[in-house]
């Protein structure tokens, strides 16, 4: 039996979205799963390894349901055009060149180590089609110790003659790599990935579908992200109501057993949102990325009022950082504007919302992750905020508000994911 306490102001939010605040308390936790948070260290737990760290702020490790690894090399560029064009011009021609291997374990090396580097102890991956590259980022993520999905990217239409396979190759492909990679990794596992549907034949979905049931794959892709894409998609699909039915006529949007992401839906309507409910499937929200390729404003708080699964995406390279406290609160400062501009009906959210989203909306895809209490998974991050000194006093709410706002200024010097250190350097 492995057991060890940290001890800290530790932070992390209720099922209600409400930020439950520990002061110089100890977090708990037992062979990688969290044992409860506790004001002095039990008799019991004196033999434990115990670490304390003063004054430091302890929270649980943040989830990035939606990120691009391929596209990292570019981030903080090409930010000049809507989504459609974007992906032509910037995101397809560097998606081509994962087919370099050599490029490929430099790219995904970077991208790896700033993703260990910072608040994240999760995330869902789109990786590009080539498998060899794709297995190249898994096995670099498996070292990191970090939990993650990893999605070989499937396209064989409406894209560069570099960047598409034939529905037979994309279909064999992807089954080949999901058997050969199923168990290969404790941490590192693979989920289904069309891009979206304009890139994928029906016929390339229906064996997309027949594998998801075989394997019992999770699934990722977007959906209603942007006006023009929606437009599309009625085109391509005349038989579906709403976007969201071009994937799940395959089986490839959620139900029982079957957990599926869904970036963006920043238009997805009452009745997208109705099947999104009913079939379970996770919203990644990505206000960077929304706001870059000039996509709109989803509507979170009507997510989150309705009861949808909600988690935070950083989308990069739509998104120009990794971080997900940069994602938080964009999606505090997106609410406001969808609130002021968009609907008045909508509330705007709070940052406890935010880390909600970031923290059990998104952990939940991964099962018992994102709070400290009992059973979940010991994900947890320690940040060191003296640089954010001020001389005026601060409620311990406010505290960590300035830090998610300025969280550059911030030092993590702890991270563990399942209860297992994560090398920082």
């Amino acid at each position: 039996m492995e057991r060890f306490a940290w001890k800290g102001n530790i932070y992390h939010t209720n099922e209600e979205r409400k930020i439950e605040i520990f002061e110089n308390s100890w977090v708990l936790c037992e062979d990688g799963i969290c044992k409860g948070v506790v004001k002095e260290l039990p008799e019991e737990w004196k033999n434990a390894k115990a670490t304390d760290f003063g004054d430091k702020i302890i929270i649980p490790g943040l989830c990035d349901l939606h990120v691009h690894a391929p596209q990292y090399t570019y981030r903080g560029t090409g930010m000049d055009l809507e989504l459609l064009d974007w992906l032509e011009k910037y995101a397809f021609p560097e998606e081509a060149s994962y087919s370099d291997l050599e490029y490929a374990e430099k790219a995904y090396s970077v991208f790896v180590r700033d993703l260990r580097r910072s608040a994240t102890t999760r995330a869902s991956i789109f990786a590009s089609l080539h498998v060899l590259a794709t297995e190249i980022l898994m096995e670099k993520l498996e070292e990191s110790g970090l939990k993650t999905f990893v999605g070989k990217v499937n396209m064989d239409r409406n894209s560069p003659d570099i960047l598409r396979e034939s529905t037979k190759d994309s279909a064999e492909n992807t089954e080949n790599w999901i058997s050969e990679s199923l168990d290969k990794f404790k941490n590192t596992k693979p989920i289904i990935t069309p891009r979206f549907t304009p890139t994928c034949t029906d016929e390339l979905m229906e064996k997309l579908g027949e594998i998801q049931k075989k394997y019992g794959t999770p699934v990722q892709s977007h959906l209603s992200e942007n006006p023009s894409e929606i437009k599309w998609v009625s085109e391509l699909c005349p038989d579906t109501d709403f976007y969201g039915e071009a994937y799940d006529k395959f089986g490839l949007f959620g139900g029982e057993n079957r957990r599926c992401i869904m970036a963006h839906c920043v238009y997805s309507g009452e009745e997208e949102q109705a099947l999104i409910k009913k079939r379970g499937v996770w919203i990644a929200h990505c206000p960077q990325s929304n706001m870059n390729v000039a996509s709109g404003i989803a509507p979170v708080r009507q997510f989150l009022d309705n009861g949808l699964k909600v988690g935070l995406g950083s989308d990069v390279a739509g998104g120009s950082s990794l971080s997900i406290f940069r994602a938080m609160t964009d999606a505090v400062m997106c609410s406001k504007l969808r609130w002021r501009l968009v609907d008045s009906s909508l509330h705007q959210l709070s940052i406890e919302d935010a880390f909600y989203m970031a923290t059990r909306g998104g952990g939940s895809f991964f099962g018992k992750v994102g709070a400290f209490e009992e059973e979940f998974e010991m994900d947890a991050v320690v940040i060191d905020d003296s640089a954010l000194y001020t001389p005026k006093k601060l409620s311990p709410h406010d505290r960590f508000e300035k830090l998610c706002y300025l969280y550059t200024d911030a030092k993590i010097v702890a991270k563990c994911v399942s209860g297992k250190m994560i090398n920082l350097n």
